[in-house]
């Protein structure tokens, strides 16, 4: 058996909901953290996350028995009790439901002891935070604040589905919450349902799509749906919902209600479901700009920090800060049920042990959220001379230049550096990267690259110095959960007929000098980056601003839709064959897409080979 380590060891751990993650804290200190699905390759993975449980402990170099806790997100228990009082409330109705949701409770949900401890063979102590405490605790702790007013915002936990609070020194405190079935996640995950896209992942397409319509059922929302009082509480009219009792987000009432079925996924995106975006959106925004501003005036704190995953919701964010009441806002990269793992880690850490913060300056603690695996060059090395795909190694001080000629030329290059980013955003570890200033280049990496609908919008990564420069913004946004409009000067002025065309017609209509990361409201949801946080993406984007005058680039995930981000140097190769990128760049190696042979059609070749 191995020794107990003078360092406390903390694993944070979320599972059964959906994205799966582990984190490991040493000494309160965030080692590592990451999501199932990126080892899995299973997106959204939310099975016992083992294979994130095992990076984390291996980049920690300890074993099991050298943990000292295992703390779990959420409490069972009570969400279990909510189950039961909801299906009771609307039984017979909901027997179908009950009858598949029971099973995965009573092997591993409801007995969640014992399962972790099967799962790790760990006999030390387990602790539970309930779910919104997790969340809370994710967003107030990995702040750069001394304190703070908090708001968390998802689909449900336990009971809750949205709480407000304080975070002073070690402590949050949570003082307010709206309970099920009154949810703004769910509310938003109903139009999702409707619009035709995939619950607890389309979310960000109903944001995309949004720009392209009217909001001409927002009255209808408010009038029927919703009944949103002056501090942001709400009621949702539950006659037009079924996920209380069914298999379904809506009923036929709401169907009704907005004149016609939900949508067939994969069908034509019409008119209508652009005006819905818009609707629920403009509600959404609403809802979070009334409860930010109760939360300033109960805290009269100046600074918030926000997690779950209507966080996630960077166009609501960037309204928040602009118009809201907060000098400051700091969200948590992993706002969903990701960061659960994270935010249930440092409450035993700060809660469980009384342990005090320490801050960091202005800079939070969440170390840019690269906190996934790397890779060196000769495991990279290793990989490619096994499989003979040529490359070509660059001095490091070289790629920087060299990335910018191609990204000049019009090259579209994956961009494989460092530790995988926690969260579901990309930060310039497991990106795909452009030329924002090419009117193509949207519709390329859409439907050559990403292979995903033409409609979805391409976010910048911008040098944090000349951000002002290109984007109406005052402030870092490091993990992409801001949105700002791109500054006046440098905005594309509608011709008369432009202004006529309606929903998906705007989408080739140039709206800036950057027009391949410009919404069709202006709008662009940044990233911004400096040397300190990530010196080699930041040098590469400062050579091309050298070489171009830009400041910008596009950066996309690694992936393809369907699929997680890369996360291992095999991952990113096989992304690379599978679409029309023209580079891969993986640490100091250069591919060439024209140099490969072609990808086998078994990909069986995939599992030969397992780096150390």
């Amino acid at each position: 058996m191995s020794q107990k380590t003078d360092s406390v060891h903390i694993l944070g751990i979320s599972a059964y909901y959906h994205d799966s993650a582990a984190c490991l804290l040493r000494d309160g200190d965030i080692v590592a953290a990451a999501q199932e699905e990126r080892f899995t390759r299973k997106k959204h993975d939310h099975c016992f996350p083992a294979e994130a449980i095992n990076y984390c402990l291996e980049e920690a170099g300890i074993t099991v028995d050298q943990l000292d806790y295992v703390t779990f997100y959420d409490k069972p228990l009570i969400k279990f009790e909510r189950l039961l009082e909801t299906y009771l409330a609307y039984a017979p109705v909901g027997f179908p439901s009950f009858l598949m949701a029971m099973p995965l409770w009573l092997k591993q949900k409801l007995f969640m002891r014992e399962t972790i401890r099967k799962e790790l063979g760990f006999e030390g102590e387990i602790l539970f935070s309930e779910h919104h405490e997790s969340h809370a605790a994710s967003a107030f702790f990995p702040s750069p604040f001394e304190e703070a007013a908090i708001l968390t915002l998802d689909g449900v936990g336990e009971w809750a589905t949205s709480s407000m609070g304080i975070g002073r020194h070690n402590r949050v405190q949570l003082i307010k919450e709206i309970h099920f079935p009154h949810s703004l996640g769910l509310l938003y995950s109903a139009f999702t349902y409707y619009t035709g896209f995939k619950v607890n992942s389309g979310e960000y397409k109903i944001m995309g799509l949004a720009p392209y319509g009217e909001p001409k059922y927002v009255q209808t929302i408010y009038d029927e749906l919703v009944d949103l009082r002056e501090d942001g509480s709400f009621r949702l009219n539950m006659k037009y919902f079924n996920y209380c009792a069914g298999l379904t987000m809506t009923n036929d009432r709401f169907a009704k209600l907005f004149g016609g079925p939900a949508r067939q996924q994969e069908s034509q995106l019409t008119q209508k479901e652009m005006d819905l975006a818009r609707s629920v959106q403009v509600v959404t925004e609403e809802i979070m700009m009334r409860m930010a501003n109760t939360a300033f005036k109960e805290t009269g704190l100046p600074n918030l920090v926000m997690a779950g995953g209507v966080a996630l919701n960077c166009v609501g964010n960037g309204k928040v800060l602009r118009e809201g009441p907060f000098k400051n806002i700091w969200i948590q990269p992993a706002a969903g049920d990701a960061g659960g793992a994270l935010g249930c880690a440092m409450t035993a850490w700060h809660h469980y042990l009384d342990k005090p913060r320490h801050l960091n300056g202005t800079r939070d603690l969440q170390k840019a959220s690269r906190l996934g695996p790397e890779f060196s060059d000769d495991q990279i090395e290793a990989f490619l001379k096994e499989h003979n795909f040529p490359a070509k190694k660059l001095p490091r001080e070289s790629i920087p230049g060299e990335v910018a000629d191609l990204i000049e030329n019009g090259h579209v290059i994956g961009w494989f550096q460092g530790r995988m980013e926690y969260g579901p955003r990309a930060l310039g570890s497991r990106s795909i990267i452009g030329d924002a200033r090419s009117r193509e280049m949207q519709s390329i990496m859409n439907l050559k690259i990403k292979y995903r609908e033409s409609f979805r919008p391409f976010a910048p990564t911008v040098m944090e110095d000349k951000a002002p420069e290109i984007f109406e913004i005052d402030r870092p946004s490091p993990y992409m959960l801001l949105v700002a409009n791109v500054r006046p000067e440098r905005r594309i002025p509608m011709t008369d007929e432009q202004e006529k065309l309606f929903g998906i017609d705007k989408l080739n209509v140039p709206r800036s000098d950057v027009p391949a990361i410009t919404h069709v409201d202006y709008s662009a949801r940044l990233q911004t980056v400096n040397r300190e946080e990530n010196d080699i993406y930041y040098d590469m984007i400062k050579a091309f601003y050298e070489k171009s005058g830009c400041p910008v680039i596009i950066n996309t995930s690694f992936n393809v839709r369907g699929e997680p981000i890369v996360c291992t140097p095999k991952d990113a190769y096989t992304c690379f064959m599978r679409t029309e990128m023209e580079y891969l760049v993986m640490e100091s190696w250069i591919l060439n897409k024209k140099e490969q042979p072609p990808l086998k059609d078994d990909v069986d070749w995939m599992k030969e080979f397992e780096l150390d």
